[in-house]
């Protein structure tokens, strides 16, 4: 089964205005920061967390891109042209954003300076992962490897709704189903080995 695309809104993120040229709609931030774990997510409450140099990869061979609240019709800049610059550091990935001088562009700097919109988020698709099940009452889900299609400032600053999703695109339902599978593949095979010794 094919990993979906999964969204992430960071709710203690926060989007900067760069001083400089008078002309300059240039904003600033983090969209991730490593080991910064979330809030309760999915059907079974577990909490994520990315890993320092999850994005490493897809920063050195995809395009990103910059959006509007997830808005695939509201391009702000890209990697490849240069508008949107991503560098993964000791506090988690850091972007600029030189917005474009278009009605989009200067409705998002002003909704930015004024301080209405402060988030930021992110769509990704995770490639490896780890669950820490120790404790049934705190899941932890950390991705160590990682997609990243594009990130977004948002208006709204929280994790979206799990009740939203379907039960199929849960990551932690998916992980359980991969894992008793691995463990029925594992017993069908030690049978087959019993049965011809």
């Amino acid at each position: 089964m094919k990993p979906e695309t999964e969204v992430r809104e960071m709710s203690n993120l926060t989007l900067e205005v760069r001083d400089g040229e008078e002309d300059s709609m240039t904003v600033a931030g983090y969209a991730v920061k490593w080991e910064m774990k979330s809030h309760p997510m999915g059907w079974d409450s577990f909490r994520e967390q990315f890993k320092r140099g999850a994005f490493t990869e897809s920063l050195g061979k995809d395009n990103q891109f910059a959006l509007w609240s997830h808005d695939t019709r509201t391009i702000l800049g890209s990697k490849e042209n240069g508008t949107l610059r991503l560098y993964e550091d000791d506090i988690g990935l850091r972007f600029e954003l030189d917005l474009p001088d278009t009605p989009n562009g200067q409705n998002a700097f002003g909704a930015i300076k004024r301080g209405d919109v402060k988030g930021v988020s992110f769509g990704f698709r995770a490639k490896k992962q780890e669950w820490d099940e120790r404790d049934p009452e705190n899941i932890i889900r950390t991705i160590t490897q990682a997609d990243l299609f594009e990130i977004s400032p948002v208006a709204f600053p929280a994790y979206p709704d799990s009740g939203v999703a379907a039960r199929s695109s849960d990551p932690y339902q998916e992980y359980l189903d991969e894992k008793r599978q691995a463990e029925e593949k594992e017993l069908r095979q030690r049978l087959i080995l019993q049965t011809y010794l």
